[in-house]
C-alpha cells in the first residue's frame, strides 16, 4: 500500500499535471474522470480528475473548484544534488506567475508550496561547528533561491 497526494485545483488540474511532468524525471500524465453528470464542482462532461506521477509518486489532480485555495502548511521538497539542478527548478517553478519565498520555499503558478533544497544544506546547517552552522543558518534566512557556495562561505567563516 502506498499514499496517493490529492491536489485540489479550479479547473487546472490537466494543465498542472502537464506542467508538472514536463519538469521531473520518473513522471507521467495517466488517466482522467469525466463528470458522468453534474457534481457539485463540474458540470457534465468536464474533467474532474487527472492521474498522474511526479518522481514515480501518484497524484491526483482534482478540479474542485475555488472553495480551497492551496497555502504553505503542505508543500513539496525537491532534494536537489546541486546549484545547477536548484537553478533549474527554481528557475522552472518560479516562471509565469511563480513567488519566490524565503529559504528555498516558493509558490509554482498554480499556488503550490514548494521547498528547492539540497542535501547538502545539512553538511552548513547541522555540521559539527556550532558556530559555523549558526553562521550558515543566518545566511540561508536572508535567502530567497539556495546559494550552497554562500552557505558554504558562512559555515567555513569566509
Amino acid at each position: 500500500m502506498k499514499l496517493t497526494t490529492c491536489l485540489w485545483f479550479n479547473g487546472q488540474a490537466r494543465e498542472a499535471a502537464n506542467f508538472y511532468t514536463s519538469i521531473f524525471p520518473d513522471s507521467s500524465v495517466a488517466d482522467n474522470w469525466i463528470a458522468p453528470t453534474d457534481t457539485p464542482g463540474n458540470k457534465q462532461g468536464e474533467e474532474i480528475v487527472v492521474n498522474f506521477k511526479i518522481f514515480s509518486q501518484d497524484f491526483i489532480g482534482l478540479n474542485g473548484g475555488p472553495q480551497f485555495p492551496h497555502s504553505e502548511a503542505i508543500s513539496f521538497q525537491i532534494p536537489c544534488a546541486d546549484q545547477n539542478e536548484i537553478d533549474k527548478y527554481w528557475s522552472i517553478l518560479t516562471a509565469d506567475g511563480g513567488a519566490e519565498s524565503q529559504c528555498g520555499w516558493l509558490k509554482d503558478k498554480f499556488g503550490i508550496s514548494w521547498q528547492v533544497t539540497s542535501p547538502e544544506m545539512g553538511k552548513y546547517l547541522g555540521g559539527s561547528d556550532s558556530e559555523g552552522a549558526q553562521r550558515a543558518t543566518k545566511a540561508m534566512l536572508e535567502m530567497k533561491k539556495i546559494d550552497l557556495a554562500a552557505m558554504e562561505k558562512a559555515y567555513l567563516g569566509k
